[in-house]
């Protein structure tokens, strides 16, 4: 199972990620604002501003610090590897 570091120690399997998009969209924060009211909001920012936002096939959001272009970077270098941990 490989791994994304979404800062700050914190990881999400990489294989559960559907979308990383920006925060900043009024989309965004509709779906961020629901998802904190249902439970499902998965906060890694350690307490700094939203950057990018994760959704995940389980139905859960996951949200960064970091920016959209950096973690889809990370998901696209770990996908040279090809080897699983």
């Amino acid at each position: 199972m490989k791994l994304l570091n979404v800062g700050f120690g914190n990881t999400v399997a990489a294989g559960r990620i559907l979308a990383v998009v920006s925060a900043d969209a009024a989309p965004s924060k509709r779906m961020i604002q629901s998802a904190k009211d249902s439970g499902t909001a998965i906060d890694a920012t350690a307490g700094r501003r939203t950057h990018a936002v994760l959704v995940l096939d389980t139905g859960h959001v996951v949200l960064s610090a970091l920016q959209p272009e950096t973690l889809s970077a990370r998901l696209t270098a770990d996908d040279g590897k090809g080897e699983e941990r």
